[in-house]
């Protein structure tokens, strides 16, 4: 199983929604063709042409992210159907 396959199931699975690397969520985002916008602070924002909405993310201080930002990420990845559990 790739490595792109393995961080998916553990975003779709829930089960780690506290304990999930900022950077690992940010590269799922990356596959599915999500663009970053620079913000000036702490937060990164990303978008999708055309999907509407974005994404907001934010690490916790120990490089995690916020577990309701993944369920966030989670929920609308397959809200747009760009992934579906199954």
């Amino acid at each position: 199983m790739s490595r792109k396959e393995k961080l998916l199931l553990k975003l779709l699975s829930g089960n780690s929604d506290a304990n999930f690397d900022i950077e690992d969520l940010i590269q799922i985002l990356m596959w599915f063709d999500f663009e970053e916008r620079r913000t000036g602070g702490s937060h990164r924002i990303f978008s999708k042409i055309g999907v509407e909405g974005i994404i907001n993310l934010q690490k916790t201080k120990d490089g995690k992210s916020k577990s309701y930002q993944v369920r966030q990420v989670r929920d609308f990845l397959v809200a747009n159907k760009l992934v579906s559990y199954e």
